[in-house]
């Protein structure tokens, strides 16, 4: 919605009704417009792997604290994948983006439909008499919102039409207990040092181990936000993939910073390498590393003097000039699609995680469910291996395009093999590049905890992987953490961090308010 609409309908049209979900969290029982009689509503169709989705949720939080009394917004949850559709799962996501307002599990699309929705993310303002206002479609409009909003107050205010009581709500975080790891999306393991580093993503931390599991340190505060510093005083936002310099140094995607960190050992301090805190739009021309805006880096990878970045926001994929502080967009045009060819031209939908074997990086093309092959300088050109497209997934071994991919978030290399997190399935999956043959390596497809043999081994939402000599390390999101496959054998086990807390500081699962 733009500033320059008028939010108060000449001709009320009512809004239509929210039934038809299959579940309502976050509440006690489903909400109808006639209870929200006298509030502004803000609907919000989203679906939760969508990067779009998830950055809008930032201004929802905006706008419910710019106006406590009057607002209330409803997620409406309106699936694109088969694992979005299922309630547990997004019982989680409430509790991982901490998400409090109510939640209507439209699996079935029925509220989608019955308000002509088109795209995720879209929003819709209903009045306190119950009619529509204005929608709006994608990221950004913050502005407009609130002075729409700010306008409907008023003119209903003076009518005395606002209800300024509070809705009853039913929390999903009070039904979750804080853990040592609490949903890791990354893992990264190196064989040279015995080292095992974790992003614990909603701990706002990095854990380091030894690779059988013994706890060495941890880095960052445990609190949001994006402050260098020492390791016990630094903060990160929800970081994701991480890669080693040649000098021992650890680069972290401090994804939801918008920024890419650097973890010094030996001054033990952290500080940022790119990136401005803010997010940014797509940008064809780069600049100076610490004055541009990133938009959701998601994983790491590098060569000499260049950092590479899975940056999930714009669908692109970008490098950091290391040696000359530079940032800048490598390949993708920021349409999000499945298209191959040069780097100029070709497209990604959300790349989240990176594998660099020689002169080839692997990428999880998330959104469009395939893996794609980049050839790096000279080469500048970009090819999918296997999978489908943006709205062709499922859960099918086979070749090249007959394979299918659910979502699939994370990619690592070992003896010419690319391993794959196929996230929506809940499986480890295993390509061969030469073939394009796509193979299920572990888990049965069920959301689960189930450690032993890999074909009934079960895992839930893997996010990322790492290789160390003959182990496949996994960061199993869901279940809060850290999976081994020993490659040999093909036994999945648990990977117990010895000595790890939660960290002391304020956790939102220990919220009492």
């Amino acid at each position: 919605m733009s500033e320059n609409e008028t939010p108060v309908a000449e001709v009320p049209i009512p809004a239509p009704s929210l039934d038809g979900a299959v579940a309502w969290l976050n509440v006690a029982s489903p909400v109808s417009l006639a209870q929200l009689r006298g509030k502004v509503v803000v609907l919000d169709f989203w679906t939760y792997g969508c990067i779009n989705c998830m950055h809008i949720l930032r201004d929802l939080k905006t706008l419910e604290q710019r106006f406590p009394e009057e607002l209330v917004v409803i997620g409406v949850h309106s699936p694109k994948f088969t694992n979005e559709k299922d309630t547990e799962n997004l019982k989680r996501i409430l509790v991982r983006y901490e998400i409090e307002h109510p939640v209507a599990n439209d699996a079935g699309h029925e509220i989608w439909r019955r308000y002509g929705v088109q795209a995720w993310p879209t929003r819709v303002i209903i009045d306190p008499a119950g009619n529509l206002v204005g929608t709006a479609m994608g990221e950004g409009n913050l502005d407009g919102f609130i002075s729409a909003i700010r306008t409907v107050v008023r003119v209903f205010d003076e009518q005395g039409q606002i209800n300024r009581a509070p809705l009853a709500l039913d929390l999903e975080r009070a039904r979750h207990a804080d853990r040592p790891l609490l949903y890791p999306g990354k893992v990264l393991a190196d064989e040279a040092s015995g080292r095992l580093f974790i992003a614990d993503s909603n701990h706002n931390r990095i854990v380091v181990a030894a690779l059988d599991g013994q706890l060495v340190e941890t880095i960052g505060s445990g609190l949001q936000g994006d402050n260098d510093g020492i390791f016990t005083q630094a903060r990160f936002y929800r970081p994701q993939g991480m890669v080693l310099g040649s000098d021992g140094e650890l680069y972290v995607a401090d994804t939801e910073n918008h920024e890419v960190r650097v973890v010094d050992f030996p001054a033990r301090a952290v500080h940022t390498v790119a990136g401005t805190g803010k997010q940014g739009a797509w940008s064809g021309e780069g600049g100076e590393a610490m004055r541009i805006d990133l938009n959701s880096p998601w994983d790491l990878a590098i060569k000499p003097g260049i950092l590479i970045i899975a940056m999930a926001g714009p669908h692109q994929i970008w490098v950091v000039d290391l040696l000359h502080d530079r940032a800048y967009p490598y390949a993708g045009t920021g349409e999000e699609a499945r298209k191959d060819g040069p780097v100029n031209t070709a497209t990604f939908a959300q790349p989240s995680g990176l594998a660099l074997d020689g002169n080839t990086l692997y990428v999880a093309d998330a959104e469009a469910n395939i893996i794609r092959a980049l050839d790096l300088p000279p080469g500048n050109a970009v090819t999918t291996i296997a999978g489908g497209d943006l709205f062709k997934f499922g859960d099918e071994d086979g070749t090249g395009d007959a394979a299918r991919l659910q979502h699939p978030l994370g990619v690592a290399i070992s003896a010419g093999r690319v391993f794959i997190a196929d996230t929506y399935n809940h499986k480890i999956k295993m390509l061969h590049p030469a073939t394009r043959q796509v193979t299920t390596f572990a888990g049965t497809g069920t959301a689960g905890h189930v450690d032993g043999a890999a074909k009934t081994a079960q895992f839930f939402e893997p996010g990322g992987l790492s290789v160390s000599g003959d182990t496949l390390y996994i960061a199993d999101t869901n279940n809060h953490a850290i999976r081994t496959i020993d490659l040999g054998t093909k036994l999945v086990a648990t990977l117990t961090i010895e000595g790890l807390t939660p960290p002391p500081t304020w956790s939102y699962l220990r919220r009492t308010t």
